[in-house]
């Protein structure tokens, strides 16, 4: 089969690799029809993320249908037509059964590696490095998903797959974001990056009874579609001092909440201080460039709450403890718990309440996703998410 793989940072490939195989009773193959690139994709094309290797086939948002099943798949059969959900979960241990699926104790079969950068480890993720896993990802014409009775939504209607891609991660992510805040009727939301992933809390914000909600980004069409698709505010960073903005917006008080929806390779207005945070990134000092969640934390109202969406990777450097702590606030985060939302998000999608293709831009074949990930990386003709179509 066809399939999308990395080579090295800044280099991927679509080779002919092999056809993935049952290896366990629970497992599903899934011919894809849709796969999508995540902007976490670019954390591995970029470079930032260890333990890859060459060949691996990249991509954990995808969509199809079962070809084959496990013996032990007792509810889910050849023709299903499903979406599946990023992070790998065997839903029976301790922690599936609290519905933090992407912690799940058991699907991680490196779990000593990652707990060598994080301490305990999370749950494995498809396409995602071998410290998380291993698993071949979905940018390829078929994969093999363990733990399919978990790890698969079936959509049983003719809701066409760019309306129920995104339920595989970016749509739940964005959903969980927003969840985080304890949103009450009338908070001000601000949102840190105007991706897929910023894109979505956005709306969800809106939804949850947010009275505004602000969205922080340096692309002009990526704040335009924020206003036009979400109804959202905007603040360019790179043409207005944010939290002097945010503080003249909210009266002085500062948002209720914010959201880091960029993660580990943020950008700063400054371009000094980017390029010093680049600069200890190469030498190994910090893995990861916080400007997004540094900002978040000192623009924050008093009491307020910071949830981390955004991913990151290991440690960070001038990390501002003593606003969190003097200022009584609170941090939530974590990779999304996809399987805990998606269902209600169906539903919400049937009925028209959720704009499920907010972010979408491109639909290219596979064959193109070198491009598509360079024009996601470099912003080029307008890239928010690129959707590759594996099988034509």
């Amino acid at each position: 089969m066809k399939a999308n793989t990395w080579i090295r940072p800044n280099s991927v490939e679509v080779r002919d690799v092999p056809d993935p195989q049952i290896l366990n009773g629970r497992d599903a193959i899934v011919r894809i029809s849709s796969a999508a690139i995540c902007g976490s994709d670019l954390h591995l094309f970029n470079g930032f993320i260890p333990t890859m290797k060459k060949g691996d086939i990249l991509g954990h948002e995808f969509m199809g249908e079962i070809v084959e099943t496990g013996p032990e798949l007792s509810d889910r059969a050849v023709g299903d037509r499903v979406v599946v959900a990023f992070p790998i979960a065997c839903g029976r241990c301790t922690n599936c059964k609290a519905e933090l699926y992407s912690i799940c104790e058991n699907s991680n079969p490196n779990a000593a590696v990652a707990e060598k950068a994080f301490g305990r480890s999370p749950a494995g993720i498809f396409g995602y490095s071998h410290m998380l896993g291993g698993y071949p990802g979905g940018q390829a014409q078929y994969a093999r998903v363990p733990f399919a009775d978990v790890g698969t939504l079936r959509i049983e209607d003719d809701l066409p797959d760019e309306r129920v891609l995104f339920l595989s991660d970016v749509l739940p992510t964005g959903w969980m974001a927003a969840d985080m805040c304890d949103i009450q009727t009338g908070d001000v939301i601000a949102v840190w990056g105007a991706g897929a992933v910023g894109l979505f809390a956005a709306h969800a914000a809106l939804l949850m009874g947010a009275e505004r909600v602000i969205v922080i980004d340096r692309f002009d069409y990526r704040l335009r579609r924020a206003r036009e698709r979400v109804g959202a505010e905007t603040i360019n960073y790179e043409r207005a001092d944010v939290r002097e903005a945010l503080s003249d917006l909210t009266g002085g008080r500062g948002p209720d909440a914010a959201i880091d929806a960029v993660g580990m390779e943020g950008h700063h207005g400054n371009e000094l201080l980017h390029l010093y945070d680049r600069g200890k990134q190469s030498l190994r000092l910090e893995t990861d460039r916080p400007h997004a969640l540094r900002q978040a934390i000192l623009s924050v109202r008093n009491g307020g709450t910071v949830s981390v969406i955004g991913a990151y990777g290991g440690f960070v450097d001038k990390f501002p403890i003593g606003a969190v702590m003097n200022r009584s606030l609170t941090i939530r985060s974590g990779q999304c718990h996809v399987q805990r939302y998606w269902r209600e998000l169906l539903e919400r999608i049937r009925s028209g309440e959720i704009d499920s293709t907010i972010p979408m831009t491109h639909r290219v074949p596979l064959d193109q996703a070198p491009a598509g990930y360079s024009a996601m990386k470099h912003k080029d003709d307008e890239a928010i998410k690129v959707v590759l179509r594996p099988n034509g």
